[in-house]
């Protein structure tokens, strides 16, 4: 498997350098990522469950679509690349609306977000790699879930959720 890189950002979400994802990992460098909301017309949104071979939460519930920057991409271009890779999903930047930027945190894995939004219904090819499975759900019941049983949810999707799930409808 090839190796990633990342681009190691400072507290103003600027590059300052270049590592190999395992060392951004292990030694909690800021770098960046995405996550993309998708909801179709009823209002609903997509799940994933991550697959059990993933590295950062295995099995855990996530937005429907998440990744990280390559070295030298910028998040617009992130976005698009991630959701054709994880869900087949063939959009341009100009189909995602940025919803949120997130700081980087703990609970987001020291990753600074932005979080799209798009409407799409469907249909998905699962990258069976990254995704266990899928499953639409109302933004209440999500909330309701993630109330009752919030470690079965990524730490940085709950965060999101908690910043945008009323606006979502949750």
């Amino acid at each position: 498997m090839k190796e990633e890189f990342f681009d190691v950002v400072d507290a103003n979400d600027v590059v300052i350098g270049r590592a190999a994802r395992r060392e951004v990992h292990a030694r909690g460098l800021w770098h960046r990522a995405v996550h993309v909301l998708v909801f179709d017309a009823a209002g609903r949104t997509f799940l994933q469950k991550r697959s059990m071979t993933k590295d950062m939460s295995p099995g855990c519930w996530d937005a429907a679509c998440s990744g990280h920057l390559d070295s030298g991409e910028d998040y617009d271009a992130a976005a698009v690349r991630e959701l054709g890779e994880e869900i087949g999903v063939r959009a341009g930047p100009g189909d995602l609306v940025r919803w949120r930027r997130v700081e980087a945190c703990a609970r987001t894995g020291w990753e600074f977000l932005w979080v799209y939004r798009l409407k799409h219904a469907g249909p998905f090819v699962l990258h069976p790699e990254e995704i266990e499975r899928g499953e639409w759900v109302v933004p209440a019941e999500l909330t309701a879930r993630m109330r009752e049983q919030p470690a079965e949810f990524t730490p940085a999707f709950r965060l999101i959720w908690e910043q945008i799930g009323a606006e979502a409808g949750g």
